[in-house]
């Protein structure tokens, strides 16, 4: 593979939907007067998205291992790009519903592929700066997102937000689908049940989640497909979830932790709106300006991070980066002035964006590279479920009546508590592995099988 090309196509894939997502935020509205629209019927043009993201995420980076995660990105991206194109088009509400959630399994089968192609293009030892651009690509997308997408909703309107990532996701689309077919990378059979199991115990869970407080019966659902799916797992001949990959105490560790930061930054910012809007009583714009540093840290984290996981390793690097998102949410709790709101963030910012960097490296490096699809959709549905744990808890901590700060110092502790995780991870840098996952100097790689 061309490490450059793959390098460009994870940045695209990754930047095309975090894009999306950040600029339909701003889209919503105008979208629900322009069709006629009813507040739940808009609410589900993102919830339906995530659930079908959510689920499919795994078994998307299952189907990379097995068939090329150059093929499965061509084939996501195409799919996206004209879902995205079919949106922009929708007469009614109903389609838009409809095709986001078939924009969400395209999405979802893109998603995994841009790690994976990382794993297989570069060895082990070089993947800290690929994965640092990829971060820092998507925090300049999710600070560009509301620019662009105000200017695109006050201009030509709602469409042509969708009408943006047309073109670039078919170009890189047609760019994936030119590479020449590889071999069969994962000679293991695809565990279609496990695939379905796991799809339904997480959209019931994300739906739970996010229709609280009528989650009842999603909720009950989730419990018993996920008892299911592990059962199921434990007994078939080829799990979706390989051992090598969920018996990593790393990978596992890495995990959570990349679920406790993005909890963190989902639910911290969902509090911060009505603290700066509503308690402190600054207007959106000048919200978005305070709110600024935390994506410009996020950006400048990500380099920063590739340099001291090859100083100080992923084990001081995360700890100390967990640390300081803490330390962010807690100022921010207590913030009320200009400068130490902008530092608020600005902590928040650098301290996620150092988490997102190390983690990610933990899984992907750690993952041998018949199975990076796997643990592409792991730190996937990782990075997804987050914000979804986050943003519920914040709502339901704000509903109790303790104001922003009960929140907020919550989220604190659940940032602390994931920075114990940190002790499973490598305290250094280790020795340099092949593609097979063998140390090249025929040692055993620890937390490996």
């Amino acid at each position: 593979m061309n490490p450059r090309l793959t390098l460009a196509s994870s940045v695209a894939g990754a930047v095309i939907v975090a894009l999306d997502g950040t600029v339909l935020t701003l889209a919503q509205p105008t979208l629900q007067r322009d069709l006629g629209a009813s507040f739940a019927q808009v609410q589900w043009t993102s919830t339906g998205y995530l659930i079908a993201v959510a689920s499919l995420l795994v078994f998307a980076g299952r189907l990379g291992d097995r068939y090329g995660h150059h093929r499965v990105f061509g084939i996501g991206m195409l799919g996206f790009g004209a879902a995205s194109a079919g949106i922009a088009l929708a007469p009614g509400v109903g389609w838009v519903v409809g095709l986001r959630v078939v924009q969400g399994v395209f999405g979802a089968l893109s998603q995994p592929a841009t790690l994976g192609m990382l794993r297989a293009a570069y060895p082990p030892d070089r993947l800290r700066t690929p994965i640092a651009v990829r971060t820092a690509a998507i925090g300049v997308a999710a600070a560009a997102g509301p620019v662009v997408g105000g200017a695109l909703v006050a201009g030509p309107g709602w469409r042509a937000v969708f009408l943006l990532n047309v073109v670039p996701a078919l170009v890189f689309g047609v760019l994936a689908l030119a590479v020449r077919p590889a071999r069969t990378i994962s000679p293991a059979r695809l565990d279609v049940p496990g695939a379905l199991l796991l799809a339904v115990t997480l959209a019931c869970l994300v739906h739970a989640l996010v229709a609280l407080p009528g989650w009842g019966w999603t909720a009950a659902a989730a419990t018993v497909t996920g008892a299911a799916f592990v059962r199921h797992e434990r007994r078939t001949a080829s799990p979706l979830l390989p051992p090598d990959v969920i018996g990593s105490a790393a990978v596992a560790s890495a995990l959570g932790m990349l679920v406790a930061a993005s909890a963190a930054l989902s639910g911290a910012l969902f509090v911060g709106t009505f603290l700066l809007q509503g308690t402190l009583g600054l207007d959106p714009m000048r919200s978005a300006l305070v709110s600024l540093p935390l994506a410009l840290l996020m950006v400048l984290a990500a380099p920063s991070c590739a340099v001291l996981l090859r100083r100080a390793g992923a084990r001081r690097t995360t700890v100390a980066a967990m640390t300081v998102l803490a330390v962010g949410i807690l100022v921010l709790s207590r913030a009320s002035a200009t400068p130490a709101l902008c530092v608020a963030f600005a902590l928040v910012g650098a301290g996620f964006g150092t988490v997102m960097v190390a983690a990610t490296h933990v899984v992907v490096r750690e993952a041998a590279v018949e199975s990076a699809g796997v643990a592409g959709g792991l730190q996937q549905t990782a990075m997804n479920l987050g914000p979804v744990l986050g943003v519920a808890a914040a709502t339901a901590l704000m509903g109790s009546g303790g104001g922003p700060e009960l929140p907020l110092s919550v989220l604190a502790g659940v940032v602390l508590a994931g920075a114990a995780l940190g002790r499973k991870l490598p305290g250094r840098p280790g020795p340099a592995i092949d593609d097979h996952g063998q140390s090249k100097d025929r040692t055993r790689v620890p937390g490996r099988r």
